[in-house]
């Protein structure tokens, strides 16, 4: 039988293989207007806000949106974008003064470059970036839907996939999932001398 640390270093490269795969291929988590319009995953409001900030140089957005679009693509059956095509996501005329309302939601934006980048270092080395990631996320959103300040909170909404991402970032950490695995063994019996 493995011990528990192989299986859980097991377990969490897997959830950090599927986090990394949920993310990158930007299955809809949430729904949030953004400065591109309506924002459903991490990858879309991280890139919505390095192209309007313009840290990065459009290349690598495009490459960190390209996966995505041609999971989309492929899903629903159509053409494969090119690699120019950012109209998919209406983030061409995003400028730099657009970014600052994307500020109002500050912990959906910090978690979402902590997931995307969560995401990528997971595959190195699993760790908690994901899940807080994720948590500052869910918070964020909830946050926002419950604000008496909120105008567009029909808007705002998260899909049941969250859930599923959130478990796979929990998942990804080795010393948690070990804890458990020890919980859960059947506890062995110690044969006792009697004198």
């Amino acid at each position: 039988m493995a011990s528990s640390k192989k299986w859980a270093t097991t377990i969490s490269s897997i959830a950090s293989f599927i986090y990394f795969l949920v993310i990158i291929l930007q299955i809809p988590l949430f729904s949030i207007p953004c400065t591109g319009g309506i924002c459903r995953t991490p990858v879309e409001v991280t890139s919505s806000q390095l192209i309007a900030s313009e840290v990065f140089p459009l290349f690598l957005v495009k490459a960190l949106l390209y996966p995505g679009a041609f999971a989309n693509a492929f899903i629903k059956n159509k053409a494969i974008p090119g690699y120019d095509n950012l109209k998919l996501y209406n983030f061409t005329n995003v400028k730099a003064a657009d970014a600052i309302s994307d500020l109002q939601r500050l912990e959906v934006l910090v978690g979402s470059y902590l997931s995307v980048a969560g995401a990528f270092l997971g595959l190195i080395r699993p760790g908690r970036m994901s899940l807080f990631g994720m948590l500052l996320i869910v918070w964020g959103l909830v946050r926002e839907i419950f604000s008496s300040k909120s105008t567009s909170t029909d808007l705002i909404y998260m899909y049941p996939a969250i859930s599923f991402a959130l478990f796979a970032a929990f998942l990804s950490i080795t010393r948690d999932v070990r804890r458990i695995i020890r919980c859960c063994r059947a506890p062995r019996f110690v044969k006792t001398k009697l004198i």
